[in-house]
């Protein structure tokens, strides 16, 4: 066999793998899965628009194209509607915050992606509380609790990770994770 056809079958093989991985999870939406090697999943329920979701969004260093879209529809602007694209990496934060707390626990999320007339509407209604240019806007942030853990040790956990901002609202009962710079407030 020439090196050329066994280099070429070897990267089918490969790929024929990963896509075979890939495609176990895809649109699989039960906790279940969340036990095949190497999966990352996430749980969340929306408190404005009382929608609910739980899946697989990865396997391995591949993200499930499907799962995405829906993660990216059920995060959208509650308000307008208005469907943004979320940065995977704020799901990977979500998941190993969750490790790192050993919770199994659904997030409760407060809000997702904003489109921007949103935040200028908020930033004009909110007494400065927004931020112009929020990591919201760019589906980079996500404001949560967690159910059965102490808000300061959610933001505990997140700022252990030093992996994006993280931003404490004890008042409004949330925390603030981002994939921006490493920063808290």
């Amino acid at each position: 066999m020439s090196h050329r056809h066994a280099t070429s079958r070897r990267h089918f093989l490969r790929h024929s793998v990963s896509l075979a991985a890939a495609g176990a999870v895809s649109g699989l939406a039960t906790p279940a899965n969340a036990a095949l090697p190497g999966a990352r999943g996430v749980a969340m329920a929306h408190t404005h628009t009382r929608e609910s979701i739980d899946l697989v969004y990865a396997v391995q260093e591949r993200y499930v194209p499907e799962s995405l879209g829906r993660l990216n529809h059920f995060l959208r602007d509650h308000y307008s509607g208005e469907v943004g694209v979320i940065d995977p990496q704020v799901f990977d934060l979500l998941h190993r915050v969750r490790q790192v707390l050993g919770s199994t626990a659904a997030y409760e999320v407060i809000s997702g992606y904003r489109g921007a007339a949103t935040n200028s509407h908020l930033r004009a209604s909110r007494g400065g509380g927004v931020a112009s240019k929020s990591l919201h806007m760019e589906g980079r942030a996500i404001d949560v609790r967690l159910p059965g853990v102490a808000l300061a040790d959610l933001r505990d956990a997140a700022l252990s990770l030093r992996a994006g901002g993280v931003g404490y609202y004890p008042r409004e009962s949330f925390v603030h994770i981002d994939t921006g710079r490493v920063r808290h407030w």
